[in-house]
Order: C-alpha cells, then structure tokens, then sequence
C-alpha cells in the first residue's frame, strides 16, 4: 500500500509539474532571443509570381514587404554555393545531370515555363529575362537586412562550411535560419554554427511530439529555433487529384494533423521563443487555416496574395513579439 502511494505521488507530481511547466516554461528555460518575428515567409522568392530562387523573385518579396525570403542551396563543380532547390538540373533547365557535375559559368538558364511544386497542374512562366540560378553570396549582398531562411539541400560537409562563412562574413548570423528535413544536416549545420537559427529536422519533429504526449517536452531544452513544418491535411487536399490518393490517405493524414497541428503545443514553443512556420499556402482559405492553428507565420508562393490578406485581416499580424 505504502508503495503504491509514493508511486501515486510521484506521477502526481510528474503530471502537475508537467502541466505547469507546458504553461510556463520560462520558470525553467531561458526564452531564445531570436532578433526577428516573420508572419510572412516567401516560398523560393515567391514561385507563384516570379522564377523561383533568382534575385528578382526575391526583390519582388521584399518590395511586397516579406518578411523572410526562403530559398535553397546547392553546391557546383567548382565550388560555388549556388541557389537552387532541385540537386539536378533536368526539371528546370533544358540541361540534363546534377548541379555538382557543373562549374556555376556552365549552368543554363532556368526554361521559360516551370512547374509550381505545390500548385500541381500549375505552372509558371513570364517574359523576365532573370532566369539564371543566383548565387547565395549575391543574394546576401542584395538583401542585407532581410531574414533569410536556407535549407540545405544536400548532405555536404563542404556547402555546410561555405554557408556558414558566407553568413559569419555578411555579419547575419543573427537573421538567418538554416538546416534540412534530413536531422544529419541540420546536426551538422548547429555543430559548424551554432549561433544561427536552426530549424526542426523530421526526425526532431517526431521526438518533440513523442516528448511533447508523454509529458516530458516542458522539462526538455531545445537547441532549435524554428518549427517549420505542413499540415498533412493540407498535402492530401493540394495532391489527392496528383496521386490518386486513397480515402486511407485522409485518414492517416487526419490522425497525424490532429497529433502535430496543435495550437497548445504552437503556444508553449511561442513562449520558450521558438516560431512556428506552416508551408506552403497558397489560397486565402489555407491563410487563414494557418493562421487560426496559431502559427508563427506563412509560408506562401504568392507574396502578394498573402501581403493583401494579412492586410484586410491585422488580427494575424497585429502582435510582434512572441508570447
């Protein structure tokens, strides 16, 4: 009976202390100080509107007023990190082969109509001469203040390094993100610098919500910054047509939206000074899902589409601190 009663006690505390802490987590971590607050993230530049991943896609975005610039980051032959979310270059060039069996000189120019990833059927296409792929360094020089979100597209030590250099020597450390689904890249990209913002690998998703419903996650320090992730509901509806999906899909899909979208556990990153970022929305009607969820912010391929909106809805961008 005795054991029974100090085992009682012990969850007892487990649960209360758990409970307490999810509610207020700065009584035992330090809030992060991260120097920005993005309620608007544009997706490669803005897909939507302009060549994804080239400077006039990002000049675009930040005239509309983003306030983050997402993009990608690949390696060539000769060393040159260059931005391009696709590791070859058949899909969006009329070259054939990866980008690190070229010298950056070599690479072509992006074709005159391009498919919008998360638009499926959808493509892209204007008469702007910008279709060459920039290289990150450039970017940097052309958008000095702006945040800027990498994802490290491939598992290199070298681009890893290179990344790191081209951010320590544009003194932007502190408005910068980086890191990769893949956790052996955004490992390797805290361990080269752990001064710039880190994003949630997938593998790190899974463990915080295996933290998160057992209990533990209030008691449990993070080294990320940023949760950047998308609402499987959302996938299924944007390619049930693409795929074919099976009605097994939605429910898998349902399930894992209702364990991972959860605007407690939004709140509780929110006030250990970790934002949460939902990709890729592209209609007002997912704007606003999103942004009901609690969510950080919006990742979109239309910047214009989702600058009018938070415009005509202030409720989503009124606050700029975290909680």
């Amino acid at each position: 009976m005795v054991i029974e009663m100090i085992i009682a006690a012990i969850v007892g505390c487990y649960v209360v202390s758990s409970f307490i802490l999810f509610k207020f987590p700065m009584l035992l971590h330090k809030k992060k100080d991260v120097k920005f607050v993005c309620r608007h993230i544009s997706h490669r530049g803005g897909a939507g509107e302009n060549y994804e991943n080239t400077i006039s896609a990002f000049r675009h975005a930040v005239v509309v007023g983003t306030d983050m610039l997402e993009l990608d980051c690949q390696l060539t032959r000769d060393g040159h990190v260059v931005v391009s979310h696709d590791s070859v270059l058949d899909i969006r060039t009329e070259l054939k082969g990866a980008i690190s069996e070229y010298n950056y000189a070599e690479l072509p120019p992006i074709k005159e109509q391009i498919p919008i990833d998360f638009m499926p059927g959808v493509t892209f296409s204007s008469n702007s001469e910008d279709r060459r792929f920039p290289l990150l360094e450039e970017t940097f020089q052309h958008f000095p203040n702006t945040p800027i979100n990498i994802d490290i597209k491939i598992d290199s030590n070298e681009l890893i390094s290179k990344v790191s250099e081209l951010v320590k020597k544009y003194q932007r450390e502190h408005i910068t993100v980086w890191g990769n689904m893949k956790d052996v890249v955004t490992q390797k990209c805290y361990k080269e610098n752990p001064n710039v913002c880190l994003l949630f690998s997938a593998r790190r998703v899974c463990f915080m919500l295996l933290q998160l419903y057992t209990g533990i996650l209030p008691f449990m320090p993070l080294k990320e910054t940023h949760l950047e992730i998308f609402m499987p509901v959302h996938m299924v509806k944007i390619y049930a047509s693409h795929f074919k999906c099976k009605w097994w899909h939605n429910v898998i899909a349902k399930i894992a939206n209702t364990l991972l979208i959860r605007r407690s556990l939004f709140e509780h990153l929110s006030k250990r000074g970790v934002q949460t970022y939902l990709w890729v929305m592209n209609t007002e009607e997912d704007f606003r899902k999103a942004f009901e969820t609690g969510a950080t912010g919006v990742m979109t391929d239309y910047p214009t589409k989702l600058k009018a909106f938070l415009e005509q809805n202030p409720q989503y961008c009124n606050d700029q601190k975290l909680s």
